[in-house]
């Protein structure tokens, strides 16, 4: 009760502040004729079926042209980061994940003066403006999404009274959403193996486990509650004191062992499985739970792909009463679980090169794709891949009924916004080299996952990658770089103005 208390005096307070927003300048009065910008995004419909629409619209504002290509994220980083370098210029707009900032910033353009005062920024929430949107405390990039890990749960099933009744017997305690990865496991073992009402099997949950298929956002979810301290925040991945990988120390240990793990009661096919094919597993109704950013929730709710429309719960990442100390190199236990939401990703941004030849119409492109109105119509689209950012999204309540109910509008954006306003909120790693930091990581979880080598073993090996890719770019510069969670409640100001809140 206490929790929806809070929910309703956030929603009502943004209501105040929404209507600053709702007529905010959203198309440009620009003439752009003759002139043909280029924009590079990931070959997908998340992120990259907004580019297009936005394209064609923006085209017909402005009588400029678009050209729009598209790539494999896994291509992304190198596609980039090659034409950033190059004397030819390939692309005027970029759009990618802001942990790459560290890797592009020297190549990318600041933004100009009258948009970085643009009144629509003022609607983003800080923890995405005021991080996201800088490298160097110079702003680079525009937020045009937001993203974090949560959990969703089939409501209809945990509703069942023999459901209710048969897991209190063999657990001993009451079926609900999960509040520890303990009580996550015992969920997905307990639905792995029941028929729906058709006769269909059900398996527990759904996760991302193919290389190459966003595998590792997954796995730093997980470790999150186990390796950000409440008392010693900033360690997940680096001893913030001498650069020290920590990525197998036993909090990711136990982390990464319990994703192994969880693959018995997931799909047979669910090590093959990347982000799009965990949605799809969860949305035809194959599993009682899945884990993912916010896209899951609009599509889970659009009736022309989803069976379980209208019966869809949501969860904060589960949390642990057992937190990994890095500083004294031991297990603290807690009387309540200790719950450190992770903002994956944390949300694509859009950038604009510095041997862009046409800024002025690459700028106006982007702030056309990303002004509220447009946003909030692709945030409450199931396959935009934008999630909500800006404040007016989680105040327009409205907006969202159109695909979802009441209850569920309500319960999809009050988990969203608990996750994002926790004061043990941490932000995705985010520094020079992210790519190929992820890639060490990625191959030793691979072995991992197909029992080639033990969890340990696997993480001590790539542990000594991390060190060696931290030597090789300079330890102290990586250590002076590198950026930790802040808590968003204090960072947080309704209305979200930036003279009342510090830059990262």
């Amino acid at each position: 009760m206490k929790q929806r208390f809070k929910i309703l005096i956030f929603f009502l307070m943004l209501f105040l502040f929404q209507n600053q927003f709702s007529e905010a300048k959203t198309s440009s009065q620009k003439n752009f004729k003759g002139i043909t910008i280029t924009v590079g995004v990931q070959n997908v419909s998340a992120i990259g079926s907004p580019a297009i629409q936005h394209a064609k619209t923006w085209e017909e504002k402005t009588n400029g042209k678009v050209n729009v290509l598209k790539f494999p994220f896994g291509e992304l980083f190198n596609e980039f980061m090659n034409a950033l370098k190059s004397e030819n210029p390939k692309f005027d707009v970029i759009f990618y994940a802001p942990a790459w900032a560290g890797d592009f910033y020297s190549y990318l353009s600041p933004l100009p003066n009258e948009i970085a005062e643009d009144e629509s920024f003022d609607d983003i929430h800080p923890t995405y403006r005021d991080r996201l949107m800088k490298w160097n405390d110079q702003l680079v990039a525009v937020t045009v999404d937001g993203d974090q890990f949560i959990g969703y749960y089939r409501k209809d099933l945990f509703e069942i009274q023999r459901n209710r009744e048969e897991f209190k017997k063999k657990y001993g305690y009451e079926l609900s959403p999960p509040e520890t990865w303990a009580n996550y496991r015992d969920i997905a073992e307990f639905f792995t193996g029941k028929t729906d009402s058709k006769g269909n099997t059900i398996y527990g949950a759904s996760e991302a486990f193919k290389r190459g298929g966003q595998q590792f956002w997954d796995v730093f979810s997980r470790a999150s509650a186990y390796t950000n301290h409440p008392e010693n925040s900033g360690g997940q991945f680096f001893n913030p004191e001498n650069m020290k990988a920590q990525i197998n120390n036993p909090g990711w240990i136990r982390a990464i062992s319990e994703y192994v793990d969880i693959l018995k009661f997931c799909p047979p096919n669910a090590k093959d499985f990347d982000i799009v094919a965990v949605r799809k597993a969860f949305i035809s109704g194959q599993t009682a739970m899945e884990l993912d950013w916010g896209d899951t929730g609009p599509m889970a709710e659009d009736k022309e792909i989803s069976v379980i429309a209208d019966k869809v719960g949501y969860f904060t990442l589960p949390g642990s009463v057992d937190v990994w100390n890095f500083k004294k190199e031991k297990w603290d236990q807690f009387d309540k679980p200790h719950k450190a939401p992770f903002l994956a990703f944390g949300g694509w941004v859009a950038s604009v090169p510095k041997n862009c030849k046409n800024k002025e119409a690459a700028w106006d492109y982007i702030m056309w794709y990303a002004n509220p109105k447009n946003s909030l119509n692709d945030a409450i689209s199931p396959a935009s891949g934008v999630n909500p950012y800006r404040f007016t999204h989680f105040s327009n309540i409205d907006a969202w009924t159109k695909i979802f109910s009441n209850r569920g509008a309500s319960e999809y954006l009050g988990v969203l916004m608990t996750s994002l306003n926790s004061p043990f909120a941490a932000l995705d790693l985010r520094l020079p080299s992210f790519f190929n930091y992820t890639e060490a990581f990625e191959i030793q979880l691979t072995r991992a996952i197909n029992k080639e080598i033990t969890v340990k073993d696997a993480m001590d090996l790539a542990a000594q990658e991390w060190e060696k890719i931290t030597d090789k770019l300079g330890r102290e510069k990586q250590l002076a770089i590198i950026s930790y969670p802040l808590s968003c409640f204090q960072s947080l100001s309704i209305g979200g103005k930036r003279d009342l809140i510090p830059g990262s």
